[in-house]
């Protein structure tokens, strides 16, 4: 069960990031001295993934123009299209074609620290021969995440931006995971959810009623989803205030408030 590929969605539509993204994807947007998604690159390939399929939508060559080949960065990328933004799930789905065996998918707009995250992600899902792990922390803002009903290290339920009143805990997905292939027969007898998407935690939810092992693991270190000019000012105060080679441990922090 070698995890040899990766999977970046980055074909959202980055409205709450405008006007900057009038200009540029928001994948693009740099966190210190690098775009957001350029960190992902590296933390895949720290996990020892140099396979890597990038989701884009038809208008978005920004992406391509700055990542290429990704020969500068040591790995080899390719790019899928997605052509109707009809959420994660489908984003995803969108990659099939392309996609091998076990993988991993990782947002494009997501800054974590450690790169280790996903290294550490992995190797789990590995030793617990799992079907689907899922990257989770403590969230504050349970509307802004998947959130999980945990029992063990597995996933029993998951709701898609639940109200307080029923979430079923304050573990929530972070942009993280590992699949095998199967994941995708799941999404594709997936419905449209919320927003009229197709949302991934439906998708998982189907896997967990099918009886597939769908595990999680806490995550920590730093989680920023740089989705508002909020998020990417609070990114980027806290890479100028804590510069990797000043770094020696997991630092926790979370971007709901």
């Amino acid at each position: 069960m070698l995890v040899t590929q990766g999977l970046i969605p980055a074909a959202g539509s980055g409205t709450r990031l405008g006007p900057f993204t009038n200009a540029m994807p928001k994948e693009l947007l740099p966190v210190g001295d690098k775009a957001v998604i350029e960190r992902v690159v590296e933390a895949m390939k720290l996990a020892g993934i140099v396979d890597i399929v990038v989701v884009v939508s038809p208008h978005k060559h920004g992406i391509s123009d700055y990542l290429g080949s990704g020969k500068r960065f040591g790995v080899n990328i390719s790019y899928v299209v997605q052509d109707e933004r009809l959420g994660l799930a489908n984003a995803v789905l969108s990659g099939e074609h392309v996609i091998d065996g076990s993988f991993a998918v990782v947002l494009g707009d997501n800054f974590f620290y450690p790169k280790s995250f996903l290294g550490e992600l992995i190797s789990y899902h590995v030793e617990k021969a799992a079907d689907a792990t899922v990257g989770v922390g403590e969230v504050m803002d349970v509307t802004r995440h998947g959130v999980i009903k945990p029992d063990g290290d597995r996933i029993m339920d998951m709701i898609e931006k639940p109200l307080p009143e029923i979430a079923p805990s304050n573990l929530g997905a972070i942009g993280i995971y590992v699949f095998e292939k199967s994941i995708f027969d799941a999404i594709r007898n997936t419905k449209l959810g919320y927003k009229d998407e197709y949302q991934l935690t439906d998708s998982l939810r189907i896997f967990i009623q099918n009886g597939k092992k769908v595990l999680f693991k806490k995550i920590n270190g730093i989680h920023i989803d740089v989705g508002t000019p909020k998020d990417l000012m609070l990114a980027n105060k806290w890479y100028i205030s804590n510069e990797e080679s000043k770094l020696n441990g997991s630092i926790s922090m979370n971007n709901d408030s």
